[in-house]
């Protein structure tokens, strides 16, 4: 139990009765980030270049006109927007339709997967405030990954992979934490669960996909001696939409 400003909070195992905060939790931190990833790509110097060669186009083709130059360039903006919204709200519905469709099935009926949330203690009141998940993953073959954000198994060793023992390790995810308990170490909190399960459970290391606009996360798991180990674009979306919103996906770990 830990206190901040006259608040308690504690972590405890998913029950059925949270589903409903639970996803909504879960949509909410999906979708934060398409702002954040849209103004980033949209301030990346070539994305800058386009809008204005856009721009100037719609102002010579309107004759002279600034309302066709600024309707080109929103466009474009329009554009980049949509495809960094297409690629999260993909990720939201196929987690969705997969593990998130029965979180008791997906995670409390199988010993190496767990499910938390994280509840404040308001004025006597509890509320679901913060969550994280873990995937258990035994006998996978030296260097083999599942990566949730396209779908499939890709390949790739890393200096940590070699030294985890037999390979079995342990994926966290769905780590939210609600905007007002930020800030507040309850971020941390979530992690150490997370650590604390795997080596219950014999893990030799603990790994997570984060994407590039998540720098709060990417900080956080950073101080908690998570070390990125590959990255890429390769997503469920179009691979021009993958491109144009410049979003990076990273794995990182740390060893148990």
């Amino acid at each position: 139990m830990a206190q901040k400003n006259n608040f308690q909070f504690s972590i405890r195992e998913y029950r059925p009765s949270d589903q409903h905060v639970v996803m909504s939790l879960f949509q909410e931190g999906i979708f934060e980030h398409v702002y954040p990833a849209f103004f980033k790509a949209m301030s990346h110097p070539d994305h800058i270049g386009v809008a204005l060669s856009i721009s100037m186009a719609g102002y010579v083709l309107g004759g002279s006109s600034y309302f066709q130059a600024l309707l080109f360039g929103s466009a474009w903006a329009g554009l980049i927007y949509y495809c960094c919204h297409d690629i999260y709200e993909g990720y939201m519905m196929r987690r969705q339709s997969t593990d998130m469709a029965d979180i008791q099935a997906s995670y409390l009926e199988n010993p190496d997967n767990g499910f938390w949330v994280a509840e404040a203690d308001i004025n006597g009141q509890s509320k679901v405030v913060g969550m994280v998940a873990v995937i258990g993953k035994r006998g996978e073959e030296e260097g083999e990954r599942f990566e949730d954000w396209n779908g499939r198994v890709t390949g790739g060793g890393s200096e940590l992979a070699q030294d985890a023992g037999d390979g079995s390790y342990g994926e966290m995810c769905h780590m939210v934490v609600a905007f007002p308990w930020r800030r507040k170490n309850l971020g941390s909190q979530l992690t150490r669960k997370a650590l604390d399960f795997c080596k219950e459970r014999g893990f030799g290391r603990l790994v997570l996909d984060v994407s590039s606009p998540q720098t709060a996360a990417i900080s956080l798991f950073e101080k908690a001696g998570f070390v990125q180990t590959s990255s890429h674009r390769n997503t469920h979306a179009n691979r021009w939409f993958s491109n144009l919103a410049r979003i990076n996906v990273m794995r990182m770990e740390k060893l148990i």
